[in-house]
């Protein structure tokens, strides 16, 4: 349904889609429900309650002045489609646009003059009627802005256009397909599949005159073949043979022009306007174009054009940012803003340091929901927003999520040297929030843990991907290996497990105050053939509950001497450290596992007998 405004001047009109639930005020207060003409109308005046086919109407306490409905004085009632009711001097109505206006093509129509526009020819034209027209144009920044929605803003487009151009009898925003124009149409369209022209929005001066159909062929004409504004000018009804009569056709309009929007954001639309020439005789048809008159309209409507393309550029390049930051950091983007932003995305060999996070307590999560999925998604949603925090606050990117996993890495497409720390201090941050939600019952991370695996090395990272689709990302050996830490971290019952390479940045280039490393055992990965030493990435010693540094250098003793077989020394060290550290239990129970004494052959690896 669609609600029609109509003041007591031409000018002062306007339409508005009515959604379909949900309650509208109707009033000063309102920026989309205003009537700025209306000196009547209180700051709240009316609520509107859509219904399915008819619109509830109750004026509020605080509204000042009455609701005149079908001649009488009320205060709440149901109107449905074309009846209205009126607020001082303007008389709101009720339409039904599940007919919208499809365009027309026009073939029947006499054309008297075709004339392309230039720019040059407008430039050197000065606005007869310059306040008016700039006044108008100084609202559209406002307009486009604090538009809600694509709907919104041609409406408001529309009443623009009306009040810019007073010579209009009706106005539109159409488009043309064949540009891959994707703008919702304002109804459902009743055009032919094969039409490739569609209309967005219309508006008429006066609503009660019903809709209009815009000239397929002119549409065509602007926007596909010269891509400038076309002014059609129509004459008499071939038909008919009055050959002396001003052609009129499903609305009387007499001429029409259409200006291209000639920007990515706005593929293929355009500004449509029409209106009469009042009984003009055919000879001087095309006098109002000679004595400047349409020539001021033509040239406010392209200002329009002009205007609403940057406008909404300048929106798509801000909503692809807000796009980008989630999955890059702020110093990556201001690359990415530069001239060589392509070649910065390009894939290329790099050396990086790979986070693997996955998410625990997941599938019993799922479990225990019952079929009520929506809630998990958004509980798991929260725990991804925590991991994609972390990585975009120290400088990472993040290549994909994995169901209940994030990958994000560091080293690309800017190559810095803190990039081991700085993937380091993520994953710390990561932990401290599960750690502490993981005490608040209330909070919807509550029972969620998080196990991650850090692996620095030489990848190939960047866009990845066919010329159909691409993202960025990053693969290589150093990949799989940050997920296979990240699955051990299962076995060796600790949060976070880092390889050789960062653990040695780490202890090179970071204060003990911000990470702390130790070396937790020399394993077997299952599937692997070549051993590694494994390292657990710990917190400061400052942190609750957290290992001591003395607890730290009791353990480095107990590795040396679980490697060297010296297994009664490693196993006192181990009982001298906190009791309640799980990091300790792999090496305890594979000593125990083979009665303290270490097995012929003794080389210091633990073979790991699963994936985790």
């Amino acid at each position: 349904m669609l609600l029609i405004a109509q003041g007591p001047n031409p000018s002062d009109t306007w339409q508005r889609a009515v959604p379909p639930t949900g309650t509208i005020v109707l009033g000063r207060s309102t920026d989309a429900w205003n009537v700025p003409w209306e000196p009547f109308l209180s700051r709240q005046h009316v609520e509107l309650t859509p219904k399915i086919d008819r619109l509830s109407v109750r004026r509020l306490a605080c509204a000042a002045n009455p609701i005149f409905h079908a001649g009488k004085q009320t205060d709440a009632f149901e109107m449905h489609v074309g009846k209205s009711f009126a607020i001082g001097q303007t008389t709101f109505t009720l339409a039904d646009p599940s007919a919208p206006p499809t365009p027309s093509s026009g073939d029947e129509r006499i054309l008297v003059d075709a004339r392309t526009v230039s720019r040059d020819e407008l430039d050197r034209l000065a606005f007869r009627d310059a306040p008016h027209r700039l006044d108008v144009l100084c609202k559209l920044p406002d307009v486009i802005s604090s538009a809600t929605d694509d709907p919104d803003l041609f409406a408001r487009l529309g009443d623009m256009l009306l009040a810019g151009i007073r010579r209009a009898d009706a106005v539109a925003l159409v488009a043309s397909s064949a540009f891959g124009g994707d703008a919702k149409e304002q109804t459902p369209s009743q055009a032919a599949p094969s039409d490739r022209v569609k209309v967005l929005h219309w508006d008429r001066r006066f609503a009660g005159e019903g809709t209009f159909e815009p000239s397929r062929r002119l549409i065509v004409e602007a926007v596909e073949k010269q891509n400038k504004t076309v002014l059609h000018v129509w004459g008499s009804d071939n038909t008919e043979g009055a050959t002396n009569r001003l052609f009129t056709l499903r609305g009387g309009f007499d001429w029409a022009f259409c200006t291209p929007i000639a920007a990515e954001a706005c593929p293929g639309w355009g500004l449509y306007v029409a209106g009469r020439f009042s009984g003009v005789e055919p000879s001087t048809l095309l006098a109002p174009w000679k004595s400047n008159e349409l020539r001021d309209d033509v040239k406010f409507a392209e200002l329009v054009a002009d205007i609403l393309g940057a406008l909404r550029q300048v929106q798509v390049f801000r909503e692809r940012q807000g796009v980008f930051r989630r999955f890059f950091s702020p110093g990556v983007m201001n690359l990415m803003s530069g001239r060589d932003a392509s070649n910065a995305l390009a894939p290329r060999e790099a050396d990086v340091t790979v986070l693997f996070c996955d998410l625990r307590g997941f599938s019993r999560t799922v479990e225990e929901a019952g079929g009520k999925l929506l809630p998990v998604l958004q509980r798991v949603s929260a725990a991804l927003g925590v991991m994609t925090q972390n990585i975009l606050a120290h400088r990472g990117v993040i290549a994909d999520f994995l169901g209940d996993a994030a990958l994000g890495f560091w080293g690309w497409p800017l190559d810095h040297p803190g990039k081991a720390e700085d993937a380091c201090r993520a994953a710390l941050g990561i932990r401290a929030v599960f750690e502490e939600t993981g005490r608040d019952p209330k909070h919807s991370l509550y029972g969620f843990r998080v196990g991650i695996g850090i692996a620095s090395g030489r990848a190939v990272a960047g866009g990845i991907g066919t010329q159909e689709q691409a993202k960025v990302t990053v693969f290589g050996p150093v990949v799989n290996l940050s997920s296979r830490l990240q699955d051990m971290t299962k076995l060796l019952h600790v949060p976070i497990l880092i390889d050789e390479l960062t653990a040695a940045a780490v202890r090179e280039h970071t204060a003990p105050d911000i990470a702390r490393v130790r070396r937790l055992a020399k394993v077997l990965p299952y599937g692997l053939e070549t051993p590694l030493m494994v390292t657990e990435l710990i917190p400061p010693a400052s942190s609750e509950g957290g290992l001591t540094n003395d607890d730290l250098a009791t353990y480095e003793h107990a590795v040396d001497a679980f490697l060297t077989g010296d297994w009664n020394k490693a196993y006192r060290d181990l009982h001298r450290i906190a009791p309640d550290d799980r990091g300790k239990d792999v090496l305890t129970e594979f000593i125990l596992k083979h009665n303290r004494t270490p097995p012929p052959g003794w080389d210091g690896v633990i073979p790991l007998g699963s994936k985790g």
